[in-house]
């Protein structure tokens, strides 16, 4: 008698297999190559700003600085605010690792990464990012920093994953979103605890002291195990 797991497996269409053989190959090499480093700082923003831009500047400098801390700075390997704090950990010679993807515009490996692979799937490369992170850093961005950031702030909330330390850099930007998080919160769409999962902030170096204090954690065989080594620290 067939499994409740085999029965639908022979409901599948070739094509089905396939893209799910193809889901499987693209996230198991995201997990391949976070599992060879400690947990990072997974640094988030724009594609489309230019290095000289005052929120590439500040992701420089605080690439520089994690590096200098010995932390790993993890991005999604393209360019502008990725570049940015990519370069900076990379002149002091510290570990970039750039998980790219095929996009038709914006995303190609910027020349700062130690390490680089490259995604078909937003999921696969989106559960890597997630996964390699003690602390999270966004800085401005458009819709697929905003994808990120309320899928990260979603999953803490829920308690999918333990809450670590979420910044936002740049509080001329992030002024509208604290207003709309404000907002839900007036009208009972979030709790009081939800407001306290992110901190907004121009001080880069409280991303650091955060990265600091948790140390340099190994990522777990367990996903979830990984993440609470580090937000047991907290």
């Amino acid at each position: 008698m067939l499994s409740t797991e085999q029965a639908l497996l022979k409901k599948l269409s070739i094509a089905d297999l396939e893209r799910a053989n193809a889901y499987a190959k693209d996230l198991g090499m995201g997990l391949q190559i976070v599992r060879s480093f400690p947990q990072g700082v997974t640094i988030f923003g724009s594609a489309r700003l230019p290095q000289d831009d005052k929120y590439c500047i500040m992701a420089y400098r605080l690439g520089g600085l994690l590096a200098k801390n010995g932390h790993t700075v993890v991005t999604g390997g393209g360019p502008g605010i990725m570049e940015a704090a990519s370069h900076g950990a990379y002149e002091i010679g510290g570990r970039t690792i750039g998980l790219n993807i095929t996009l038709q515009h914006e995303q190609f490996p910027n020349p700062y990464l130690t390490d680089c692979i490259t995604f078909e799937y937003f999921f696969a490369r989106k559960v890597s990012l997630a996964m390699a992170a003690k602390v999270f850093v966004f800085f401005p961005g458009g819709f697929g920093t905003m994808d990120e950031l309320s899928e990260i702030l979603c999953l803490m909330q829920e308690k999918k994953m333990p809450k670590m330390p979420v910044f936002l850099i740049g509080k001329a930007y992030w002024r509208s979103f604290d207003r709309i998080i404000k907002k839900m919160l007036e009208m009972k769409l979030i709790a009081k605890e939800d407001v306290g999962i992110f901190k907004i902030t121009d001080d880069i170096t409280e991303v650091v002291k955060a990265a600091n204090k948790i140390g340099h954690p190994k990522i777990s065989e367990n996903f979830y195990d990984g993440f609470r080594e580090a937000s047991a620290l907290n």
